[in-house]
């Protein structure tokens, strides 16, 4: 796949776009944030 086709979603907490990765390959769907530091700095 080449990388302007990749899906992309936008961060929760930070608010900035970032596409698929080959790690979330298999839980695409459930990927929330860009980094483990945006998982680490949600709100509640």
């Amino acid at each position: 796949m080449k990388k302007e086709n990749l899906p992309t979603k936008v961060c929760l907490v930070c608010h900035r776009p970032f596409s698929w990765r080959k790690k979330w390959e298999k839980v695409w769907e459930e990927v929330k944030y860009c980094s483990e530091k945006c998982k680490r700095n949600k709100k509640g």
